[in-house]
């Protein structure tokens, strides 16, 4: 090997060298616009205890700045309701498999756990439910639809994720009961 050759292979890494260290240098920083929470998923139970709506408990897992949505659907006392696609608001009114109406509860749960552990959530409550029959005309028929109850209220609150447990009440007198554990 020739001392020219050597001298050139050379000159041809050093060329490379320089050629990539700058772009490593001039690459664009990272930056992070969201963040798990430090202290991981979060257990919550919830529990609905209602004369009108029926009681429900439901136990997710879910962390910090995430939303869950529970839904239930029972039979109300009585049974469920016939109800005619020709009623107002028949696509809105939950129904079972035989299209009569039955309750149901939602709930949207959406905590934001705090570095100290304390979770600040927004709780969404719906709950409807049949209460026998009303008359309704309808393109000039005279319809039997049920005569049903909703209920709609929004609630915040902050409570420790250590396993205590937190106690709402609802303007209709339904109890809420959230707990939470990590």
């Amino acid at each position: 090997m020739s001392y020219r050759f050597k001298l050139s292979a050379v000159s041809v890494v050093a060329s490379l060298a320089c050629t990539f260290v700058p772009a490593a240098r001039a690459a664009t920083p990272i930056t992070v616009t969201s963040q798990s929470a430090p202290d991981g998923p979060i257990r919550y139970t919830v529990r609905v205890t209602s004369k009108q709506f029926g009681n429900s408990q439901e136990t997710r897992t879910i962390r910090s700045g995430e939303s869950d949505d529970f839904t239930w659907k029972t039979v109300p006392p009585g049974g469920p309701v016939p109800v005619s696609d020709a009623c107002p608001s028949y696509s809105s009114l939950p129904l079972d498999t035989n299209g009569a109406m039955i309750r149901q509860t939602q709930i949207r749960f959406a905590p934001v756990v705090a570095s100290d552990g304390t979770a600040t959530v927004q709780l969404s409550f719906q709950a409807r439910t049949p209460r026998g029959v009303k008359s309704v005309t309808s393109g000039g028929k005279t319809l039997q639809c049920p005569n049903d109850v909703a209920v709609s209220q929004i609630l915040r609150f902050t409570m420790p994720t250590n396993g205590s447990t937190k106690k709402l009440t609802l303007a209709d007198g339904t109890e809420v009961t959230v707990s939470a554990k990590r």
